[in-house]
């Protein structure tokens, strides 16, 4: 893993990229307001002071919140009014969310504040700032946001963490109070002023943070499942020849085109394949999860990339209510619905589901004599005595009954809050929840297919794998025993699990390949 210890990510310089998310929010790299957006936040905050001190009501700098909007507060309360509502709105219950999705939230928004659309003093967002490099991580639960009006109990949570309030993760992952972590850190934290604590808990940070992390993962799982049915493909005795360019141009998805493209690399110079290619077979073609595994893969493909381009918009976004726009105007607006980012997180456990799918259709065909063409049944050693891979599958399987639930979308659903101020919600965080769960799946699924896979072609032996799909079982057999009697499968899939998630699996077969698509 690289070292982002000494990285630093500019805020303010335009929108940021997938990259420099992944790298703050999973690794941890710091972060820097730049002299612009501290110049454009000190201008937009003048705008904010002005209305403030105007006996004009102005939303969420002199008034209540949501259905109590109608209260014109009296300028004595305002700084309570701060206070209270991030105090209320810190409302989060269940299990703590994980660390990299807090910093991806806690950096989304420090870049919505440093456009100088929400009026926030630069003192407010450098505690921010300083919360990020000090790896001070507020503690943020599972269940509290509705998607609209933002992510508001998530980041209610952070704000209380900059008013010195509330509990944090400090750097070793220990739980602290935060006005104690804070101060040995010196992150001094401060007293809201008008409008900040809205703007620091109106933005949809979180759905939109744990997308961008999801199209990483998932970016690396679909290489890694092309890699895995070109093991499947080769250890069935499938052919490789539907993956032929003239035949993918016949229907131009691009998705498709790049997964076609990594089968054919994979499955280059293959001994097995080479050995049924001598006109002895009399199968005219392979089952649908073999035969299609570029069309799925790479529709998901596509899927992903559609996503992304959501994604990039919304890191483009300045998402706050009220806004403060170039013209001194400061307006009310509905920007905050997370439908968009909804939307597509719902999209992609819908492709994650599918291509778990066919990864499990391809796992039960090496466990069935009718039709893994020579294999034993179940793979194993002494079928009867032992059982070989016949409950690995059926733990794949149950993992994929799981994806189906969770590619139900949750954008479809929506639950009036707020004295029916807030009549319709995007669901978008318990989209991303969903996904994020999915996403392990899908990793469990590939890596079971994966070990299935690599036993039948050590079963194949002596005809040899290709190069590529080799290199592959042997970055398996550093931790994973090769074909023999039944031992403790668990571990065995966690060795497996591992080498999908952390991107091994596909490092092995790129030494051969160079980087796949």
């Amino acid at each position: 893993m690289p070292d982002y210890d000494n990285e630093v990510v500019d805020i303010g310089t335009g929108p940021l990229g997938f990259d420099e998310v992944v790298r703050v929010a999973r690794h941890g790299a710091a972060v820097r307001l730049t002299d612009d957006a501290v110049a454009a936040m000190a201008a937009s905050r003048g705008r904010v002071e002005e209305l403030a001190e105007s006996p004009t009501p102005a939303y969420g700098i002199s008034t209540g919140f949501g259905a109590l909007a109608t209260r014109h507060i009296d300028p004595a309360l305002r700084a309570k009014l701060q206070k209270s509502l991030v105090r209320s709105h810190a409302a989060g219950s269940g299990p703590e969310v994980e660390a990299e999705v807090v910093r991806a939230l806690m950096l989304l928004r420090l870049n919505t504040l440093a456009t100088g659309h929400t009026g926030v003093r630069p003192t407010t967002a450098k505690v921010l700032e300083g919360l990020l490099n000090a790896r001070l991580t507020p503690v943020v639960h599972e269940y509290g946001s509705l998607g609209c009006s933002g992510d508001l109990a998530p980041l209610s949570h952070v704000a209380l963490a900059i008013m010195g309030e509330g509990v944090v993760r400090d750097a070793d992952g220990e739980l602290r109070d935060a006005a104690e972590a804070m101060k040995q850190a010196g992150v001094e934290p401060v007293e809201l002023a008008p409008k900040e604590g809205l703007a620091l808990i109106n933005g949809t940070d979180g759905m939109l943070g744990m997308l961008v992390l999801a199209l990483a993962d998932l970016r690396l799982l679909l290489k890694t499942a092309d890699v895995t049915a070109a093991m499947s493909v080769e250890a069935l005795l499938g052919t490789d020849a539907v993956f032929d360019p003239a035949l993918q141009a016949l229907r131009p998805h691009p998705g498709q085109a790049a997964s076609a493209a990594n089968l054919r690399a994979i499955l280059r110079g293959s001994g097995i394949m080479a050995s049924h290619r001598d006109g002895s077979c009399t199968r005219v073609q392979d089952a649908y999860s073999l035969r299609c595994a570029p069309q799925v893969a790479g529709a998901a493909r596509d899927t992903a990339d559609h996503a992304a381009t959501v994604a990039e918009r919304e890191l483009a976004s300045a998402v706050d209510n009220p806004v403060v726009l170039a013209d001194g105007r400061v307006e009310s607006n509905g920007n905050f619905h997370g439908a968009p980012v909804g939307y597509v997180l719902d999209f992609l456990a819908i492709a994650v589901a599918d291509v778990a799918s066919m990864s499990e259709r391809r796992t039960d065909r090496f466990l069935d004599v009718a039709r893994n063409h020579g294999l034993p049944a179940f793979l194993a050693d002494d079928p009867g005595v032992d059982s070989g891979h016949m409950i690995a599958q059926y733990t794949q399987a149950a993992i994929v009954s799981e994806l189906k639930r969770l590619a139900v979308p949750a954008s479809v659903d929506s639950i009036p809050s707020s004295a029916m101020q807030e009549d319709h919600v995007s669901m978008g965080w318990s989209a991303a929840r969903k996904l994020r769960r999915a996403l392990d799946g899908l990793a469990r699924v590939l890596a079971v297919e994966l070990l299935t896979a690599a036993r039948a072609i050590d079963l194949r032996a002596p005809l040899l794998a290709a190069p590529a799909t080799g290199a592959v079982v042997a970055a398996l057999r550093e931790s994973v025993k090769g074909p023999g009697p039944d031992r403790f499968l668990a571990p065995e899939i966690e060795s497996a699990v591992r080498l999908v998630a952390s991107g091994a699996a596909v490092a092995a077969a790129e030494t051969v390949t160079g980087p796949l698509a």
